[in-house]
């Protein structure tokens, strides 16, 4: 990057990614480093140790959409009784060794998690509420595809205990839809879109693409646009990535398909930003929009840096196994293939495939990149809940290059905390290059002063 100048980003974050990914690389357990030796039990707090929130993977899907490289498996001949117990076991199981008294939201993602029947749904609700006090008001968010099939099942799925849907529509157009592979066309979008606000009002989240091959910016704010006459009060908007791996990644490299330049994509996000806010929609976090008080309670805990319990076939998770006598959270991954996460759950009642204990600075990293995700950015005291005695002050405070990011619009740093001023969200990536290397160079200078 050229001294100065900043790159635009959008939904997706890659250095995000690398920091998240790298929290979970095999590797010897890292010391705890200062300050937590002049803070003794600076761990101990309540965002570590009386609560989580839960994500339920169902890694089932009817088809694998064109460009995605997620964690699932095409559904045949299912066993949905054998993976019901599992899953209810893994969650009393790990919730067990969290010792967390409340699971504050649970989140059923995938794969198609709406492929699975109602009473799956109500039987991992029923273990949580076993092990850990569920409250009945708590947000319980089912992913759904908008098929007429699914959306049929809306109204059981309530009745198990779901109060918000996150509906996948993508797109509005069928040419859209057939690109990437989905199993659904628009019309059945807006038939489960329709029966949805009648049975989640409110509650209904919808997740919509930009940037796909051949999409202008003209044609992406006509179906923002026609988005906004159907919606509810919440959407999520996603840049498409193109993974290596996928149909759609292959046809771009073969040159049979193109997608639209850098240039092109910023203008998309900015016009999707302006328009969303022209609605009456708060940009809360890089890719989410909210009105009328409707932000997902759920993510908010993985952007808080709060713990949290993933189970399932390649769940992720983040959270103290105090059962176990740990101080130190884990970074978790769960086995990926269903059959060998079925038997491991069986046999040793969860399917822990990798963990890996997290420093104060790996903790403190996550804190800082996810945090600032959020329009509200980082708090002082919420900050530190995580590192006592350690100010975002006196770690950024002083730093030339913080305060230049600041003299140039793109960061506040005040007695409120941290965060991204409006066109400081659309550069994240960039900002998190300096503010990362800042927190780390001020640890080493201070672990160097404690030795």
């Amino acid at each position: 990057m050229v001294s100065g100048q900043l790159c635009r980003v959008y939904p997706g974050l890659p250095l995000l990614s690398y920091i998240l990914k790298r929290s979970v690389m095999a590797q010897e357990p890292v010391a705890s480093q200062w300050p937590s030796r002049t803070n003794p039990g600076s761990r101990e707090c309540s965002t570590w140790t009386d609560q989580a929130a839960l994500y339920v993977h169902w890694p089932y899907c009817q088809k694998r959409c064109s460009y995605c490289n997620f964690n699932k498996y095409i559904a045949h001949n299912v066993d949905e009784e054998v993976m019901k117990q599992c899953l209810v076991r893994e969650a009393g199981t790990l919730i067990q060794l969290s010792q967390v008294s409340r699971i504050s939201s649970v989140f059923f993602g995938g794969g198609t998690p709406s492929l699975a029947g109602p009473f799956t749904i109500a039987a991992v609700l029923d273990s949580v509420s076993k092990h850990a006090h569920l409250a009945e008001d708590a947000e319980v968010t089912l992913e759904v595809n908008p098929t007429s099939a699914e959306a049929s099942q809306l109204a059981g799925f309530r009745l198990a205990g779901v109060n918000r849907l996150s509906i996948g529509v993508q797109s509005l157009a069928d040419t859209d839809l057939r690109l990437l592979g989905r199993t659904h066309t628009a019309l059945e979008s807006l038939k489960t879109l329709e029966e949805a606000r009648r049975l989640f009002p409110g509650a209904t989240s919808v997740d919509i693409i930009f940037g796909l091959p051949g999409q202008t910016v003209t044609s992406w704010v006509r179906t923002l646009k026609e988005l906004l006459g159907l919606c509810d009060d919440h959407i999520s908007l996603y840049q498409l990535t193109l993974e290596r791996g996928t149909a759609l990644f292959k046809q771009v490299q073969d040159g049979l398909l193109s997608r639209p330049e850098p240039e092109v994509l910023a203008e998309m996000y900015e016009a999707a930003r302006c328009i969303l806010h022209s609605e009456g929609f708060r940009q809360y976090e890089v890719s989410n929009f909210a009105r009328n008080g409707a932000l997902c309670i759920h993510n908010q805990a993985y952007w808080q840096g709060h713990q949290y319990i993933g189970i399932g076939p390649g769940a992720h998770g983040r959270f103290v196994p105090r059962k176990d006598g740990k101080k130190l959270r884990e970074a978790r991954i769960q086995t990926l293939e269903p059959e060998p996460w079925m038997r491991e759950v069986m046999s040793l009642g969860h399917g822990t495939r990798k963990r890996t204990e997290q420093s104060e600075l790996d903790v403190l990293e996550e804190v800082l990149a996810l945090g600032l995700r959020m329009d509200v950015g980082i708090m002082h005291e919420h900050w530190q809940q995580f590192m006592p005695g350690l100010t975002l002050q006196s770690v950024f405070g002083s730093s030339q290059e913080v305060r230049a990011l600041e003299d140039q619009g793109f960061l506040l740093l005040d007695d409120s905390g941290l965060r991204c001023t409006w066109k400081g969200l659309a550069v994240l990536d960039s900002l998190l290059l300096t503010l990362l290397k800042q927190l780390q160079r001020f640890w080493a200078d201070q672990a160097q002063q404690d030795a």
